[in-house]
């Protein structure tokens, strides 16, 4: 027998789930003890502005050109194939004053991935960024996987996802995500990627432009070395 779709309650959990990855709620938190949703500082307004997936030449050259323009400072999590394959790319992050962190070799999900191959592919991309910063990509992992990582990580996750990658989203939708969200001390995701990049190139600067005007001042993520 097929059961009836209320649909009302359909667009409600919708909606929940789309918030859940937007801004995940103090109970996700819960399950990673230990990780960075969000760095507040005292008496300030601090975000810190992160880009994941890169290095990818048509897109993350534009990024750092914007971040230029605005003399901003941001974060950006390269995945180690991405970094093999453009290393001038990976050095211009950093020549131009960014922090980087690890999104492993492959761009692995760690909920479909054993434990050990998972750890084994982080270390992979360690071979190719200097970084004590991890991100898990998708923004999951397993705990046993976060457990193992963070021994040797400090494991950023977030505060606040713009969506920017998702093709059911608009750059003014991006933006607003931005805009309903944002907090002291949020972490904020970007993506430097192709499938990003219809929304993130209209969205970046006008939520760069937004977050000043708010008062903001931006700031690279702190690593784990004093």
């Amino acid at each position: 027998m097929r059961i009836p779709i209320d649909s009302q309650s359909f667009v409600f959990r919708f909606r929940t789930y789309v918030m859940l990855i937007e801004q995940p709620p103090f109970i996700y938190r819960m399950f990673f003890p230990g990780g960075y949703w969000r760095i507040p500082v005292d008496g300030e307004k601090v975000v810190y502005l992160t880009f994941d997936d890169g290095p990818v030449p048509e897109i993350t050259t534009w990024v750092l050109d914007v971040l230029d323009k605005y003399k901003i400072k941001a974060t950006f999590f390269c995945v180690g194939d991405n970094v093999r394959k453009h290393p001038e790319i990976y050095k211009d992050i950093l020549d131009r004053g960014h922090k980087v962190g690890n999104h492993t070799y492959n761009h692995l999900q760690g909920v479909r991935s054993w434990s050990g191959r998972y750890v084994e592919n982080t270390k992979k991309a360690s071979e190719y960024i200097n970084s004590d910063l991890f991100r898990p990509p998708h923004g999951h992992m397993r705990i046993p996987q976060f457990l193992r990582l963070r021994k040797h990580y400090k494991i950023i996750l977030w505060d606040v996802v713009t969506r920017d990658y998702s093709k059911y989203m608009t750059p003014h939708s991006v933006l607003k995500n931005v805009q309903k969200y944002t907090r002291n001390g949020s972490v904020i995701v970007f993506h430097d990627s192709l499938k990003a990049e219809r929304n993130m190139k209209e969205a970046l600067p006008k939520a760069i432009e937004w977050l000043l005007e708010q008062g903001y001042s931006f700031r690279t993520i702190p690593s784990l070395r004093k």
